[in-house]
């Protein structure tokens, strides 16, 4: 990647244009025409450095219940552990970790399909010994946008008011079977072409000026986060992704979460539930090029919040990561082949 390709891709993390040649005024913005902004993104997906240009769309505001999940499987099962929660439609990460809860994955379920119930079905198909439901108590961060050029330090903190804070959830939207049929469509990839919104819209029975509207109406509802890129991070050249894990007191957590999300190279930070084994309240994820730029991160969180006990999880493996796919048939069809029994936990 040149400096304008790195340019670009800090571009479309922030905010793809929803214009009907999106492309060429990406390009006006990196002063490059239309057709070499199609070429430079089009090697950029064919080298694996872009997943996926889409909607990004709030799973709450979507009516779904999601959560982050922990299981400690035994080591030698893990990669057969891994497979089995692969198979899941509603699940978009599956992780190894360097701890005793060694497999971690989030995942998103339709109001019409019990989080707890299917979460416990899949502790007895992984064989799991333990299992811990961490769902998200309170949002201080989201977003993925990582400083592809390499001008900002990670380790530093974003302008004072960068970070927000929900305190309850946000209620579900109420969506028509119209919006449903849109929300599936621009979810998906969109096609690296000079009239793309056209050529996706096309497979849907859509036209481009249909899906402008959807967008600008989601955007305003809070369904859509923002249309935007994501990453292959390792292939953008951040290798290192850890999970800092912090020990704050519960009275302490809406003065501290802000502080923790504040720093550029944090990802996503949240409150989540405690248990007797798991003393953690705020959860910070943070994506380095190395090690070293991950400790650096930790240490100034750490400094800055007075924080002493906490734990970073390192991704050894990566078992799965796409994007959520919202009002998906698949579910059905899982179901089906595993009935969602109860199933009690250790």
């Amino acid at each position: 990647m040149d400096n304008t390709d790195k340019k670009l891709l800090n571009l479309i993390q922030q905010d793809f244009p929803c214009a009907p040649r999106p492309f060429e005024e990406l390009g006006k913005k990196a002063q490059l025409s239309g057709e070499e902004t199609i070429r430079r993104i089009r090697a950029l997906k064919d080298e694996g450095v872009i997943r996926q240009i889409g909607a990004i769309f709030d799973t709450r505001r979507m009516g779904y219940a999601s959560s982050l999940v922990a299981m400690k499987i035994a080591p030698e099962r893990l990669d057969e552990a891994a497979a089995v929660i692969n198979e899941h439609p509603g699940v978009s990460h599956n992780y190894g970790r360097n701890h005793d809860y060694n497999l971690w994955f989030t995942i998103a379920l339709p109001p019409t399909v019990s989080l707890e119930r299917t979460v416990n079905r899949l502790h007895e198909l992984a064989g799991a010994q333990k299992t811990r439901l961490l769902p998200t108590l309170r949002l201080f961060k989201i977003g993925v946008q990582l400083d592809v050029t390499g001008e900002s330090n990670p380790a530093e903190p974003l302008p004072s008011g960068a970070v927000w804070s929900w305190k309850t959830a946000p209620e579900a939207a109420v969506v028509t079977e119209k919006e449903i049929q849109a929300i599936r469509c621009l979810q998906e990839d969109l096609p690296v072409h000079p009239d793309a919104y056209a050529q996706l819209g096309a497979k849907w029975g859509l036209s481009e000026e249909q899906l402008f509207s959807y967008v600008e109406s989601f955007k305003e509802r809070q369904m859509i986060r923002r249309y935007a890129a994501v990453l292959h991070h390792r292939s953008a050249g951040f290798v290192v992704n850890g999970m800092g894990v912090w020990k704050v007191p519960v009275d302490r957590v809406e003065e501290l979460g802000p502080v923790m999300g504040s720093f550029r190279g944090v990802s996503h930070c949240y409150q989540r539930p405690t248990y007797d084994d798991w003393p953690y309240t705020i959860f910070t994820m943070m994506h380095g090029r190395n090690g070293p730029e991950i400790k650096a991160m930790v240490a100034a969180i750490a400094e800055a919040t007075g924080t002493a006990e906490y734990a970073v999880l390192y991704s050894v493996t990566e078992y799965k990561k796409i994007r959520v796919k919202y009002f998906s048939l698949e579910l059905d069809s899982w179901a089906e082949k595993y009935a969602a029994t109860p199933a009690s936990k250790n």
